[in-house]
């Protein structure tokens, strides 16, 4: 049998046990590093921060659609993937309406939500179906995301799905007399944005946007737990809520000082709506950190004489309802905002 070689001094206890405060010293001031770089990473940037927020939100907006999708009634037909804008591989739009249906429906633009830095069509494509098979044609947009796209290039872009839905009415089934921009989140923002300049030439100047549509074709506005007021984001209180607001802001707006951009001023549309701006249906929940600026645009609507429809649940009413509760159809308070939204729809697109 051979003997085992003797360890050779290097290799003792002794100097191993010497060794290992030099390697966790090492260790330590490695992580050290790492920590350092991802903190001035998340300073300097805001995509680190948006990634993380990016991917929460897809999750739990592909999780409800999947929980919608057994509601959506039979006999509705989708094309998807559509290109409504040349060379732009995000401008894509899903169109569902009831397969039933023969010649032109009232239309539902739909703009998804996503906190301007998330989201797709695909996760709204079962309400979508749902509304859609009450009577309408459904277009369902996809748009360019921040931190990579910045304000206002979803305005521009669903501009370009109108012409596109406009241009091609007949083989869409659309109305292009009776189109409703609709949306939830950061899509109600959008929408309610493209609303204002289509119904305000000072205001679509201001924007630099040329609207595809006239006032006379948008019907109305249907507005989910959107935000409205830039200038009503709270961001002194610090924690989560802070580093969301400030995260998704910036990532939007292109800006760390988003609050002193005058440029993404105008962005908050509560201070840019006139008598034309179309009827409106507004809702959010109780507990939703957004909800006082959808009650903020009502106010405003209602001195400007626009004809407005709103659910917004009691303060402390338990339980409380988050952002986008409307879509949690299996609560009381989700189905009463779709009916809600479709009486709305009914009202202002028949005829």
């Amino acid at each position: 049998m051979v003997s085992p070689s003797p360890a050779s001094p290097a290799d003792s206890p002794a100097v191993r046990r010497r060794r290992w405060p030099r390697v966790l010293a090492w260790v330590g001031a490695s992580l050290g590093v790492v920590a350092i770089g991802t903190f001035v990473a998340f300073q300097v940037s805001p995509w680190p921060s948006a990634l993380l927020i990016r991917y929460a939100f897809d999750k739990g907006g592909h999780e409800t659609d999947q929980k919608l999708s057994a509601l959506v009634p039979s006999g509705v037909v989708s094309t998807t993937d559509v290109a409504y804008r040349a060379d732009d591989p995000d401008a894509l739009l899903d169109v569902h309406r009831p397969a039933s249906a023969e010649g032109p429906l009232p239309t539902v633009v739909w703009t998804h939500g996503g906190g301007w830095v998330s989201g797709s069509k695909e996760q709204v494509a079962s309400y979508a179906k749902i509304v859609a098979s009450h009577g309408y044609t459904v277009v369902a947009i996809d748009y360019s995301i921040a931190p990579g796209a910045t304000y206002p290039t979803p305005l521009f872009e669903l501009n370009d799905a109108l012409a596109y839905v406009t241009e091609h009415a007949d083989e869409l089934g659309v109305d292009p007399g009776r189109i409703v921009l609709a949306g939830d989140s950061a899509g109600s923002q959008i929408s309610a944005q493209v609303a204002g300049a289509v119904t305000s030439p000072a205001y679509a100047r201001e924007l630099g946007l040329e609207p595809a549509i006239g006032p006379d074709q948008l019907a109305a506005v249907v507005l989910h737990c959107g935000a409205y007021d830039i200038g009503l984001v709270d961001t002194s209180k610090g924690g989560a809520s802070t580093w969301f607001l400030e995260t998704v802001l910036w990532s939007y707006s292109g800006t760390k000082d988003f609050a002193d951009d005058p440029r993404f001023a105008a962005a908050s549309v509560t201070d840019h709506v006139t008598a034309d701006f179309p009827p409106a249906f507004l809702t959010g929940g109780n507990a939703d950190p957004l909800t006082p600026q959808g009650r903020a645009l009502v106010a405003r609507l209602a001195e400007e004489g626009v004809e407005v429809d709103a659910i917004f649940q009691p303060n402390g009413e338990e339980p409380g309802l988050g952002h986008e509760y409307q879509f949690d159809l299996s609560t009381e308070a989700g189905q009463v905002a779709l009916d809600r939204s479709l009486e709305f729809l009914a009202k202002h697109t028949s005829g």
